[in-house]
């Protein structure tokens, strides 16, 4: 569920991680010292699908209709959201993907503070442990300051079914062809149920109701596009915090989201972007 957009530069005859960054630099994109050792830490080739070249500046297909960002669309929403991103702080990564992110954000934060990444799509979920344990922040994956869940759906049942707010935790949940058996990873409970929850399935965490295990959050990324800001995912941000999130349909902006210490809202528009659609795991499965 991460973004499309225009390439910055293309970065074709870049065969190291070091040397995507130290371009993101010459180009302006990374200004911060921080930004630039997180990428640096974090080697996407370990998040992008064999075969792909992982340091050309283009989002990369991941499969299930879903892409990797290009770096500089990762670079600018890490430069945009650094000062929420301290240790000890809390970040929430709506449409995680392949990890990336949230590995990065968990860096950032460090063992002190709290990085959350939510997947509507299993597979992607499942696979994204994998790439993590393989990355820099593997340690913070094992430690449990860095999660990765499908996305939110133990939030909708708690409140749809209980009458509270707190999360049923839901660990990664793989189906098997023939429907019969699930694994899973890190040994996190598994709640089995099927598909479809008659209306309720379309409130689905498709990223809009948030997460609130770690809330309020300090730092917010949204990797799918948004009609509309997400009024759960405002009520989940701290004072103080900010929000990166794209808004719209066929033209869309790359919004900035603040929190004020007060609790009103400042929004502004970053740049134009072109990301898929903040959408239904049915509906991006079946888009063509």
């Amino acid at each position: 569920m991460e973004c499309m957009t225009i390439r910055f530069f293309s970065g074709s005859g870049i065969n190291k991680n070091k040397a995507m960054v130290e371009h993101l630099q010459r180009y302006g994109v990374i200004n911060s010292k921080r930004v630039a050792q997180v990428m640096e830490s974090v080697d996407r080739a370990l998040f992008v699908p064999h075969g792909s070249p992982p340091y050309v500046d283009s989002p990369m297909p991941i499969g299930y209709n879903a892409t990797i960002s290009a770096p500089h669309m990762h670079a600018t929403c890490l430069e945009l959201l650094q000062e929420n991103l301290q240790p000890g702080m809390h970040a929430l990564d709506v449409g995680s993907g392949t990890g990336y992110l949230t590995a990065c954000f968990a860096l950032m934060v460090g063992p002190q503070g709290c990085a959350i990444g939510i997947e509507h799509i299993p597979e992607l979920a499942a696979s994204s442990i994998k790439n993590v344990e393989k990355s820099a922040a593997a340690s913070l994956l094992k430690e449990g300051s860095l999660k990765l869940h499908v996305g939110g759906l133990g939030w909708l049942l708690s409140k749809s079914l209980l009458g509270a707010c707190a999360p049923i935790t839901i660990g990664i949940l793989m189906e098997k062809r023939n429907d019969s058996t699930l694994s899973y990873d890190h040994q996190l409970p598994i709640t089995k149920m099927n598909d479809p929850l008659s209306g309720m399935e379309n409130e689905l965490a498709y990223g809009r109701l948030g997460w609130p295990e770690c809330a309020p959050y300090d730092a917010i990324h949204v990797g799918a596009a948004a009609p509309e800001i997400p009024q759960p995912l405002i009520d989940q941000l701290k004072p103080g915090g900010r929000m990166v999130i794209p808004v719209g349909n066929i033209f869309q902006d790359l919004k900035v989201v603040d929190k004020n210490l007060d609790g009103s809202i400042s929004i502004r528009s970053e740049t134009s972007v072109r990301y898929v659609p903040l959408t239904s795991r049915d509906a991006q499965l079946h888009n063509s």
